[in-house]
């Protein structure tokens, strides 16, 4: 079964043929980063002008090799995210499998980054799932396609948005994630000036699968008046920045792996695609855990995972119509205080 994912959830206008669930037979990515970058994040609007100026291109090239003919359903990310783009590319959905007389099915964003190790590696169920990203920081235990049990959130700031956060108060420009990662390795996480760092949010009973990065993103700003911002500087700042974050990310999986009993976790999002992330979790391969995760390209936003999981929802029956609707957030995480 081919079929056609459409992705326009922020800044990546994304479409991927994906047959029977794993088998990429093309995925096309347009990212908007170059246009963003003067005003260090995205921009609503003009993200989602950009999306109607490449879709119908994209797509084309998606679909280059595989004629619409061969399409037996057309899979879309109708939430959450910024609700312009995302009605981009639902619209062009609808219109698609409408004229094709296809299947509409509509696909939940942070699902569709849970499937992306799925389409690399079988994954047997179950495990603990964890997302992070520049919108989310989730954590998951996974039962199946259809049982997956949110267990943990960001109680403020998503990881991926500390970074950006961080990047900024650097100098560094967008997105962070990238810029600090490539600083980060050069740098000496321990330096005198960032040994008072806080450890981020203790593992007590309510907030023992929480994470927390705003308190993080205030300590930095905070230390940064005792060092001077300098070149050599901003790689041992982005060192101990990303030492804590990822050590946050690290510490309340593992608390999850063990308290469930589970011995596999799967790693996506676009922080997934982060070098220090990537080391420390298969450092849980020693301790007896398997660890999944996608290559680098496909932890960002693709449309290949949302052909994927689309697969998995029209299996289950979970089809759209002509009234499908977006949405920008999901209803079951809430933040700020608890």
């Amino acid at each position: 079964m081919k079929i056609l994912g459409i992705e326009t959830s922020c800044d990546e206008t994304s479409a991927a043929v994906v047959e029977n669930g794993i088998s990429i037979i093309s995925n096309i990515v347009y990212s908007q980063v170059e246009i963003h970058k003067s005003y260090n994040g995205v921009v609503p609007e003009i993200a989602s002008r950009n999306h109607l100026i490449k879709m119908l291109e994209v797509l084309d090239m998606a679909l280059r090799d595989v004629p619409l003919s061969d399409i037996d359903a057309v899979a879309v990310t109708n939430g959450p995210g910024l609700i312009g783009s995302l009605l981009v590319g639902l619209s062009t959905a609808k219109g698609l499998a409408l004229s094709l007389a296809k299947p509409l099915i509509p696909v939940n964003h942070v699902e569709a980054h849970m499937y992306a190790p799925h389409l690399f590696n079988m994954i047997d169920f179950p495990y603990i799932g964890l997302v992070a990203s520049g919108g989310h920081t989730l954590l998951y235990m996974c039962s199946g396609y259809d049982s997956l049990e949110l267990i943990g959130t960001t109680v403020d700031d998503a990881v991926g948005e500390a970074y950006d956060k961080v990047a900024k108060l650097l100098g560094l420009g967008y997105p962070g994630g990238p810029l600090i990662d490539k600083l980060a390795r050069e740098g000496n996480p321990d330096i005198p000036e960032f040994s008072d760092m806080p450890r981020l949010l203790p593992d007590t009973e309510r907030d023992r699968y929480n994470f927390s990065y705003s308190g993080l993103k205030t300590a930095i700003a905070y230390r940064l008046g005792r060092i001077r911002n300098t070149d050599a500087a901003k790689k041992d700042i982005a060192a101990a920045f990303q030492k804590s974050a990822i050590e946050l990310l690290c510490r309340k999986t593992k608390n999850a792996l063990n308290d469930f009993n589970v011995k596999r976790l799967a790693v996506s999002g676009g922080v997934a695609a982060n070098s220090l992330l990537r080391e420390e979790i298969l450092k849980l391969k020693y301790e007896g855990f398997e660890v999944y995760t996608a290559p680098a390209e496909y932890c960002s936003d693709n449309a290949a995972m949302v052909a994927g999981r689309g697969y998995q929802d029209y299996k289950a029956g979970r089809i759209g119509n002509l009234r499908t609707d977006a949405y920008s957030r999901l209803s079951v995480i809430k933040k700020g205080k608890r």
